[in-house]
């Protein structure tokens, strides 16, 4: 497994607040759901992404846009207008500009809202709650907004997302569950391919072949006693020559990377298992909990039983 399948084995939609929006100009709408990460697709049209934080980024027509973090962001005709959303997007339910329940002719249909049945714009949305610190790795290497153009117009996942949207079906959620998983990640795998792209180290070091290759390793097999010396002898070159080229291109020395990895799976399933600490420790490559506990509190500042109290609200320390 690679490290972008790794970080996105935690990010899979379940339940996703999933909608379509059919506009007319001049259309705003406001989510403010609180989710890390929400996919924009404009299947027609055109319009804005306006992020309070971060400059307006242009959607056309097929085009993808991600945003990343809790904060409100709107989706609007014009970058500029400034006028009040049509309605809010909350967690499970919408809501007019003031607060106040959406009128009736907001509701167009399944799933389905907007301002004009035979409008121009047809958008869709798809929100996450993603948590951990897996997925905390991925979307530190994404940007406020990035966007995918495709000037061809919606492509076949875009097409069968907009004809499953409309239909009330048995399975249907899980239908669209796994077409967000795949939007978001055919996106994010063709922006990080992109000249206008930064993607983080770990990603530019895939195609190497002596660093991409201890990658594969390290997220494969996190909890064998991997040391420099073994990694450079599974990749067919020196220590040294190991050592240099993966810090050079993935921006950390080996064990470094090793051990962040290490840390981050450790603090997911300290979470979501009910494993022991030494359990875990084990699964991720510590000998014993008391190792794990020291190298997490130098990391985190928290001890690995805190962590897991404090996340889950259980009582405990460790």
């Amino acid at each position: 497994m690679d490290p972008l399948a790794s970080l996105l084995h935690e990010v899979r939609s379940d339940g996703a607040l999933f909608s379509r929006n059919i506009l007319a100009p001049p259309w705003s709408v406001r989510f403010a759901d609180g989710k890390p990460l929400t996919v924009v697709t404009m299947l027609s049209g055109a319009g804005w992404v306006v992020p309070g934080d971060a400059e307006p980024v242009a959607l056309g027509c097929g085009d993808v846009a991600v945003v990343t973090g809790p904060e409100p962001f709107s989706v609007a005709d014009d970058a500029d207008a400034g006028a009040p959303p049509l309605y809010v997007v909350h967690p499970g339910h919408c809501t007019a500009a003031d607060g106040a329940d959406v009128s009736d002719d907001v509701i167009l249909g399944l799933r389905t809202c907007g301002n004009s049945p035979d409008g121009p714009t047809v958008l869709l949305t798809g929100s996450y709650q993603v948590d951990g610190r897996v997925t905390e790795r991925l979307l530190s290497a994404l940007p406020r907004v990035l966007v995918v153009h495709h000037e061809g117009g919606p492509g076949p996942i875009l097409d069968l997302t907009a004809m499953e949207i409309s239909r009330d079906d048995p399975g249907q959620q899980a239908v669209l569950d796994r077409l967000l998983d795949l939007l978001l990640l055919s996106t994010l795998r063709e922006w990080f391919a992109r000249p206008e792209a930064d993607p983080p180290g770990w990603y530019r070091a895939l195609g190497d072949p002596v660093a991409g290759r201890a990658l594969r390793l390290i997220h494969d097999r996190p909890a064998r006693p991997w040391t420099v010396t073994a990694l450079a002898e599974e990749t067919g070159v020196s220590r040294a020559t190991f050592a240099r080229r993966f810090s050079d291109l993935v921006g950390r020395p080996p064990m470094a990377y090793l051990t962040d990895w290490r840390l981050a799976l450790a603090a997911d399933l300290l979470v979501r298992t009910e494993a022991t600490v030494e359990s875990v420790a084990r699964q991720v490559g510590y000998q014993s909990a008391y190792g794990l506990s020291v190298a997490f509190k130098r990391a985190y500042g928290i001890r690995p039983g805190r962590h897991r109290a404090a996340a889950t609200g259980a009582a405990g320390g460790g």
